[in-house]
């Protein structure tokens, strides 16, 4: 079905992205296919950044050997749940984004407007590829998946041990499954809109 442009999504569909997803802890025991990853990815890619740079890197840690190099970097809290869901993204930024910039944004030469100012470059790969990690929230949560997005890691064991090269860095992680409902928190309070927002 051909949704209308400029159409508000339905309920049932703005509660699986939004208002009745949950940030899981537990997980069932049922495999994440490989498409729907891909899936999810190629959705997310869609996302805006500036520039069209799109900086951001993914590794997907699901295979127990995976599982045992990505464990030493975890904090204690995050040991178990994380060794125990189906696939553990790894969202990253490349300090390299800038030279794809002639094929992924051609109208201009917006490779310049990085090469050799390093402050720049690690500030729009940062903000760019954690937008693309929340989309990327939203676009798993879009197949039917659920997350459980979390720190509490030790990020330059992980880039040594994942992006040995140096010029992809690490930012969160993002459990995926299926979630146990079972071993939710109390879901907390939000703010109202006046108490973040204005309109001017």
């Amino acid at each position: 079905m051909t949704r209308a442009p400029h159409e508000t999504l339905d309920d049932a569909a703005l509660a699986q992205l939004y208002t009745q997803a949950r940030t899981h802890n537990g997980w069932l025991d049922r495999e994440v296919p490989d498409a729907l990853l891909r899936r999810a990815v190629t959705l997310a890619l869609w996302g805006p950044t500036s520039a069209n740079c799109l900086p951001a890197r993914f590794v997907f840690v699901r295979s127990k050997a995976a599982k045992q190099r990505l464990a030493p970097a975890l904090s204690p809290g995050n040991l178990d749940k994380t060794m125990a869901a189906p696939a553990t993204a790894i969202v990253a930024h490349d300090l390299a984004f800038h030279e794809h910039l002639p094929r992924l944004y051609p109208a201009t030469d917006a490779r310049s407007w990085f090469a050799g100012n390093q402050p720049l470059i690690e500030t729009t790969a940062f903000r760019n590829a954690t937008l693309q990690g929340g989309y990327l929230i939203l676009a798993l949560r879009a197949v039917g998946l659920d997350v459980g997005p979390m720190s509490g890691f030790d990020n330059a064991a992980v880039d040594a041990e994942f992006f040995p090269e140096g010029n992809v860095k690490s930012n969160f992680l993002i459990n995926i499954g299926y979630g146990d409902p079972a071993k939710l928190y109390p879901r907390g309070p939000r703010f109202a809109f006046e108490e973040v927002a204005r309109i001017l």
